[in-house]
C-alpha cells in the first residue's frame, strides 16, 4: 500500500504541475483573445446584424430590413461599376507586380556588390506614406506638365489625361499599385530564394542543367512554391482593398471610373451616412476576400507543398 501510495504522489504532482501550466498558458493568452474579440469579431458581428437593417448615422431609430439592402446590391449600377473596377484593378497589379517583384529578386540575389542598395531602393515605395507620394504620381501624370507626356511629345505621341479620362484612369492607377507592390514583393520572394538550398543547384548542374533557366526551372521554381503562393495571396489581398490612391488623386472619378469597392463603402458610411447598406456591402467584400482565398489555397496549396 505505502508503494501504491508513493507511485500516485508523483502523478497527482504531475496533474497538478500540468494544470498550472494551462493556467499560465490561458492568462498569457487571454488579453490577446480579449482585444481579438473587442476589435475584430465584434465589430464583424456587428456590421454583418447592421447590413439586415436600414440604419442611418444620426437617425436613432432603425429597423430590420431582410435582406433588402443585398437586393439592392444587385441593381445599383455605382456597385457593379466599383466592383468590376476592383476586379480589372486586382486582374493588372496583382500578377504584374508578382512577375515584377521576382524578376527584381532574382537580379538582385544574382549580384554580390549593390545587393543591399538595390534591396533598399526598391522596398522604398512599400515604406513610403502613399498619400505624400501621390503628390508626385498627379505631377508625373499631369496633361501638361508632367514628364510622361513630355516624355511622349518628344517622339511625338501625344500624351493622354492619365487620371482626368475616363479610359486611361484605373490604368493610371494599376501603375502606382505595381509601383507600391512590387518591393513589397521583392522582399519574399528573397526571403523564399534565401531559404533554397545551395547543394541543389549544384546537384542540377551536375544533372545537366548548364543554363541559369535551367537551373530556374528545376530548382529555383519549385521551391518557390510556398513563398509564391503566399505572395499571391498578400497580392490579391492588397489589389482588392485598394483605397488611398482612389481617395487622394481621383475621388472615384471622372463618371466613376476609378471608384473601387472600398470608396464606394466609404462614400455609403461617412459620406451619405448610410450605414446599413454600407455594412451590406462590406459583407459582400469580406465574403470576396474569403472565397478568392479559399479558391487559392484549393487550388495552389496542393501543388506547393511537396510532403
Amino acid at each position: 500500500m505505502a508503494s501504491l501510495a508513493s507511485m500516485a504522489i508523483p502523478d497527482n504532482s504531475a496533474v497538478a504541475h500540468r494544470r498550472s501550466e494551462a493556467r499560465i498558458a490561458w492568462m498569457l493568452v487571454l488579453p490577446a483573445m480579449i482585444l481579438l474579440f473587442l476589435f475584430v469579431l465584434l465589430p464583424v458581428a456587428a456590421v454583418v446584424v447592421l447590413g439586415f437593417t436600414d440604419f442611418e448615422l444620426g437617425y436613432g431609430k432603425f429597423r430590420f430590413v431582410g435582406f433588402e439592402n443585398y437586393a439592392h446590391l444587385i441593381t445599383d449600377r455605382t456597385f457593379r461599376k466599383s466592383l468590376w473596377n476592383t476586379m480589372l484593378y486586382t486582374a493588372i497589379v496583382a500578377p504584374v507586380s508578382i512577375l515584377l517583384g521576382l524578376g527584381i529578386a532574382l537580379l538582385i540575389e544574382s549580384e554580390t556588390a549593390a545587393r543591399s542598395f538595390f534591396r533598399t531602393a526598391y522596398f522604398l515605395p512599400v515604406a513610403s506614406l502613399i498619400v505624400a507620394m501621390a503628390t508626385v504620381w498627379q505631377y508625373m501624370f499631369h496633361p501638361t506638365i508632367g514628364p510622361l507626356n513630355a516624355l511622349l511629345s518628344l517622339v511625338g505621341l501625344a500624351g493622354p489625361n492619365w487620371l482626368g479620362s475616363s479610359g486611361t484612369v484605373l490604368y493610371s492607377l494599376s501603375i502606382i499599385g505595381v509601383w507600391q507592390s512590387a518591393g513589397f514583393n521583392m522582399v519574399l520572394f528573397l526571403a523564399g530564394l534565401t531559404a533554397i538550398p545551395r547543394e541543389l543547384y549544384a546537384a542540377a548542374e551536375v544533372d545537366g542543367a548548364r543554363s541559369a533557366f535551367d537551373r530556374f526551372l528545376l530548382v529555383t521554381w519549385p521551391m518557390l512554391g510556398p513563398t509564391t503562393l503566399f505572395v499571391i495571396t498578400i497580392s490579391i489581398t492588397n489589389a482588392v482593398k485598394v483605397f488611398e490612391t482612389v481617395k487622394t488623386l481621383t475621388e472615384g472619378g471622372p463618371n466613376k471610373a476609378s471608384e473601387v469597392l472600398l470608396f464606394t463603402i466609404y462614400q455609403e458610411g461617412f459620406v451619405y451616412l448610410r450605414i446599413g447598406y454600407a455594412s451590406a456591402m462590406t459583407v459582400v467584400f469580406l465574403l470576396i476576400l474569403v472565397v478568392l482565398m479559399f479558391l487559392q489555397y484549393r487550388l495552389l496549396d496542393r501543388r506547393v507543398h511537396y510532403t
